[in-house]
């Protein structure tokens, strides 16, 4: 195989007499609030084998203790009674998600955790989108250091225009060997999924990809992690841990080495990008624009209502304007927003921000006393890539991929040990 950063796995599923929609399950860190959500799905899966029984929700992180060694536990009691079993000997799956946006494809494969680095000012052919926290990482290296196999809701994206990767695969799908077509739980849709074991199918995603990588040209970015950030950083944790111990040629092929992902063509269609807003609260929203309007002038960027190269809609007091910033020091609207709203709650500490999905919310939110809202512009496909290439990583909480029902469910798995 080229330097591409992915390759074939051998991928496991749940037998044949294991009901899929039991079995697949939302993403941990998607209804962290709700544990009611959690609690319905439950009820669903009763007692048949499903990924609930393989992953810790995050709203039960408190519970982290006493319910990983029950996790690991039932992982090691899965591959024993055959309840998972190999499905793809070397191979990739192909997968058809259907939701409200469309149908989006993708390809379920191996990354190379030697081509991912989360340490700011790399520039691997795998890269993070957002920065990487260390405390949100023993949670999860708790579970996966104790783990026999792995599952993922880790989404990376591929900028391919040509549709030249993951979308000839697709057109021909009938040709391939069905995997599993079923209803997904709780609003999340419709799955789909095939087999790429062929040694020419193989070849000819290494061949595209290759493609790819080059019109990058130098330091290539091939790979954006657009979900599942910190759940990559703990796979390359995990596997940084345990290469000490290896030799040089069992860490070649080690099966730690790679983490279990799903790559999607940035330009599908049907593959949503929501920007995220931002809501402050016990504040006054007047004196805030004008300390705004002074922080820009006090770094040679000027707002005003008027036009300027990035804007910003902001809501207070039933009032919604305007702020059009010239000359900004952010690569895209929320990355200048965020420099100021940081700057700000250093030196106002009895303000707070939140994080908000939805327009609608922010206007009604922005309709309470001393509260301002902020609507930042979706993020440009387009631009997508050569925003991380000059960032390094995007503002905290700059995009979603679609709503939580829409994330991705936990089917395929792995062993990594």
């Amino acid at each position: 195989m080229k330097n591409i950063g992915i390759c074939p796995a051998s991928i496991l599923l749940p037998r044949e007499d294991v009901h899929p929609t039991t079995w697949a399950c939302v993403a941990c860190d998607q209804y962290t609030s709700q544990p009611e959500y959690w609690e319905d799905v439950a009820l669903q899966v009763g007692d048949a084998p499903s990924t609930l029984r393989l992953m810790l929700p995050e709203c039960y992180l408190s519970e982290t203790e006493a319910r990983v060694p029950v996790i690991n536990q039932t992982m090691v009691d899965y591959l024993a009674k055959g309840i998972l079993q190999e499905a793809v000997a070397c191979g990739y799956v192909l997968v058809e998600r259907s939701t409200l946006s469309g149908q989006r494809i993708g390809l379920v494969c191996a990354v190379d955790l030697e081509q991912y680095d989360y340490t700011k000012g790399a520039k691997p052919l795998v890269r993070p989108t957002e920065e990487t926290i260390a405390a949100r990482l023993p949670a999860r290296l708790a579970i996966r250091q104790g783990a026999a196999i792995e599952m993922s809701h880790i989404m990376m994206l591929v900028d391919d225009p040509m549709q030249s990767v993951i979308e000839p695969l697709y057109a021909r799908r009938d040709t391939l060997r069905p995997l599993y077509d079923f209803p997904l739980m709780k609003e999340g849709g419709h799955l789909r999924g095939w087999a790429v074991e062929s040694e020419s199918d193989i070849a000819a995603i290494a061949q595209a990809l290759d493609l790819v990588k080059q019109r990058q040209g130098a330091d290539p970015l091939l790979f954006a992690v657009g979900d599942g950030n910190h759940s990559l950083a703990t796979a390359k944790a995990a596997w940084e841990a345990l290469k000490p111990s290896l030799t040089a040629q069992q860490q070649e092929n080690h099966p730690a080495r790679f983490a279990l992902c799903e790559v999607e063509n940035i330009h599908d269609d049907a593959l949503n990008f929501e920007p995220i807003h931002r809501i402050l609260m016990n504040v006054n929203g007047a004196e805030l624009m004008q300390d705004w309007t002074l922080y820009c002038h006090e770094r040679g960027m000027d707002l005003s209502e008027d036009s300027g190269e990035q804007q910003v809609q902001v809501l207070y007091g039933g009032m919604e304007i305007t702020a059009a910033i010239t000359n900004p020091d952010g690569a895209i609207p929320v990355d200048t927003l965020q420099r100021y709203l940081d700057d700000y709650l250093r030196r106002h500490p009895e303000a707070e921000i939140d994080y908000i999905h939805g327009d609608d919310v922010v206007r009604e939110l922005a309709q309470k006393d001393h509260c301002v809202g902020f609507l930042v512009p979706p993020i440009d496909k387009g631009s997508f890539f050569s925003a991380i290439q000059q960032l390094g990583t995007l503002p905290r909480k700059t995009f979603s991929m679609g709503h939580a029902h829409e994330k991705r469910f936990y089917m395929e798995c792995k062993k990594i040990i």
